[in-house]
């Protein structure tokens, strides 16, 4: 049987100490930023394209407990939509093109633009979520 006082909530119960201490907000998420620890600045955030560390090569913060799920998606999309849709407005407008050729100029714009700057925006987010915090629960 588990041990339920263990997974319930408290009031007064005391957050575990964590032997990383986490950079000011700006700080941390500048790191992230730059593919780049939120908490030393010398190890990576990234394996891959988008697959964070298990580990920080450098001080083996456990970078690989900052689930960073949809967030990075929303704030790409967030950030490309509020670049590329005054635009387009504008220019839809102003001279009407005809529809094809607003798609075959947009649409590669867009997909572009979110795929550059979703590589960013997730270090970024890994380095807010450490900065409060957030870790996946352990099982």
């Amino acid at each position: 049987m588990t041990d339920i006082a263990a997974t319930t909530w408290e009031r007064n119960r005391p957050a575990p100490a964590s032997p990383y201490v986490a950079p000011p907000l700006k700080t941390a998420m500048w790191r992230g930023l730059r593919n780049r620890c939120p908490f030393c600045d010398q190890g990576k955030v990234f394996k891959g394209f988008l697959r964070v560390v298990d580990n920080c090569e450098h001080c083996d913060a456990p970078l690989g407990k900052l689930r960073a799920d949809d967030a990075p998606p929303y704030f790409t999309i967030f950030i490309a939509g509020h670049l590329f849709i005054p635009p387009v407005l504008w220019i839809e407008r102003i001279y009407s093109p005809p529809m094809w050729i607003q798609m075959s100029v947009w649409v590669p714009l867009f997909a572009i633009a979110t795929t550059l700057l979703l590589r960013p925006v997730k270090g970024a987010t890994v380095g807010l979520m450490s900065r409060f915090g957030f870790t996946q629960p352990q099982a």
